[in-house]
């Protein structure tokens, strides 16, 4: 594989390992939030906070969305296994090949609206529609964010099984 080829895997598996370790963090925060919930709602003379479901929500989805480039390099993504574990490496490498870029159309036109959805919520100034109104610019922008990342790991993944399917091995291995 060309040289630009083995850099760009070399540093979107880094990108990704350390966007993705630290985005498991993020767990961490949305339990405090929903126990600081809890414990509003349900203790006497404190008032029920309004902003905590969403910014539960929009914990999870950076957690889900900036953390889905860590789990396409890991393998850790939910796969239908019914063939795909009896296969040879070498199989499973050519279905991974042809696959790969039905992933990649997808999160090409999730980020298209994404992008679009993005640029509405900063052009208008979006806000949400509950009580607590925040800005949603900010979470629409870690979308986009989390889906290039995505997509960019799909890329390194799909070099790596090309190089694979001509006996190299491209990348370090997924921690």
């Amino acid at each position: 594989m060309p040289k630009a080829i083995r850099h760009y895997v070399r540093v979107m598996d880094a990108t990704s390992r350390i966007t993705g370790r630290l985005t498991m963090l993020l767990i961490f925060a949305m339990m405090a939030v929903l126990f600081w919930s809890a414990v509003s709602k349900n203790t006497p003379g404190l008032l029920p906070s309004i902003w905590t479901l969403e910014v539960a929500q929009f914990l999870m989805v950076t957690y889900f969305l900036v953390g889905g480039a860590y789990a396409l390099q890991t393998e850790s993504h939910v796969r239908m296994d019914l063939l795909y574990g009896m296969w040879s490496r070498r199989t499973k490498t050519w279905v991974d090949v042809f696959t790969i870029f039905f992933l990649i159309f997808y999160l090409s036109v999730l980020l298209y609206g994404g992008l679009s959805s993005t640029s509405y919520a900063l052009e208008y100034g979006e806000r949400s529609y509950s009580a607590w109104r925040p800005y949603m610019a900010p979470i629409k922008i870690i979308m986009c964010l989390g889906i290039t990342l995505t997509l960019l790991q799909a890329f390194a993944e799909l070099f790596k099984d090309i190089a694979r399917l001509r006996g190299e091995r491209l990348g370090e291995p997924a921690p």
